[in-house]
C-alpha cells in the first residue's frame, strides 16, 4: 500500500476528506518548490501534486500555463523533478503524486519513468491525457513500481469509460469539476454531486475532486454535501505564491497559513 492509499484510508476511517495540493515543479525555482512541499506539509496537508511543466498542457488554465512557462525557463525536466522528490524523502514521508501529460511520458520511456517514480518515492502518477483503454502499459510498470495511476473523469465521461477508470484506477479517482480546463472559481457546478454519485456506483475507490476549487467553503460543500473523499487545490496556490512574491511577502508563510485554513474544511460535519 503506498502512502497516499493508506492517508486516504485512514482519513476516511477519521471521517475526514484528504485536502491534496497542487503547485508546479520549478515554479517560481525547484529549491522553492522543495520548500513549499516541506511547509504544506507541516500545515497539515494530507498530499501534494507536483506538475512537470510541459510545453503544451491542454488540461491547464492560464494560471499553470504560465507556471509552466516560468519552470521551463529553468529548464526543469522530468529528471529534475525526480531527483527533487528523492531529496524530499530525507525530510518528509507527505504523499506526492506527479501529474504529467502521455507526450513527455512517452519521451523519457514508460518502464524507465515507472521505475525511477518507484525509486524515487513518487506514490502515484497522473497522466492527464492517458485514457484507460491506452493505458495497459503505463499500468502494468506503475503497479510493479508500487505507483498508483490516478484517472480522471468529466462530467462528459460515458458510463462505460466511469466504469473502466472503476476498474483500472488506484490511489484514487480524479472527479473534474467542471468541463474545460483548470483555474480557480468562485462557484461549484450545480451538477458536481450527481457526478459524483454515478462514479460513486461504479467504483468502491476513493473520489478526488479538482478543477476550480479555491475557497474553505467549496471544500465542505464538496465534502459534505457531494461526499468526495479527497479535494485538490492548485491553481488558488499558485497565484497566491506568485502575489506573495510580488508583494515582497514570505510565500512560505502565506501558503503555510492558506493550506491550514483550506485543511480545517475537510472534517466532515457530524
Amino acid at each position: 500500500m503506498t502512502r497516499l492509499s493508506k492517508s486516504l484510508e485512514d482519513l476516511g476511517r477519521n471521517n475526514e476528506a484528504a485536502l491534496i495540493c497542487f503547485i508546479t515543479a520549478g515554479d517560481p525555482d525547484i529549491g522553492m518548490t522543495e520548500q513549499l512541499v516541506v511547509e504544506m506539509d507541516r500545515a497539515g496537508v494530507d498530499a501534494i501534486e507536483l506538475g512537470i511543466p510541459f510545453t503544451d498542457p491542454l488540461a491547464d488554465g492560464k494560471t499553470i500555463q504560465e507556471a509552466s512557462e516560468r519552470a521551463l525557463a529553468h529548464t526543469i525536466t522530468i529528471d529534475t523533478v525526480l531527483s527533487s522528490v528523492k531529496k524530499l524523502r530525507k525530510t518528509t514521508d507527505v504523499p506526492i503524486v506527479l501529474m504529467t501529460y502521455c507526450n513527455p511520458v512517452m519521451q523519457y520511456g514508460i518502464e524507465r519513468f515507472a521505475s525511477q517514480c518507484g525509486r524515487s518515492g513518487v506514490d502515484g502518477v497522473i497522466i492527464t491525457d492517458l485514457p484507460p483503454e491506452e493505458g495497459g502499459e503505463w499500468i502494468k510498470h506503475a503497479r510493479k513500481n508500487e505507483v498508483n495511476t490516478i484517472f480522471l473523469l468529466s462530467p462528459t465521461s460515458t458510463e462505460e469509460r466511469m466504469e473502466s477508470v472503476g476498474r483500472q484506477a488506484t490511489g484514487f479517482i480524479y472527479c473534474v469539476a467542471r468541463i474545460g480546463v483548470t483555474g480557480a472559481q468562485q462557484s461549484l457546478p450545480t451538477d458536481l454531486k450527481q457526478l459524483v454519485r454515478k462514479i460513486r456506483q461504479r467504483t468502491d475507490k476513493p473520489i478526488g475532486v479538482g478543477f476550480g476549487i479555491s475557497q474553505p467553503e467549496h471544500i465542505r460543500s464538496i465534502v459534505n454535501d457531494v461526499g468526495a473523499d479527497a479535494v485538490i487545490v492548485g491553481s488558488a496556490l499558485i497565484n497566491l505564491i506568485q502575489d506573495s512574491l510580488k508583494a515582497g511577502k514570505d510565500p512560505l508563510e502565506v501558503i503555510s497559513k492558506r493550506v491550514a485554513q483550506l485543511k480545517k474544511a475537510t472534517r466532515r460535519n457530524g
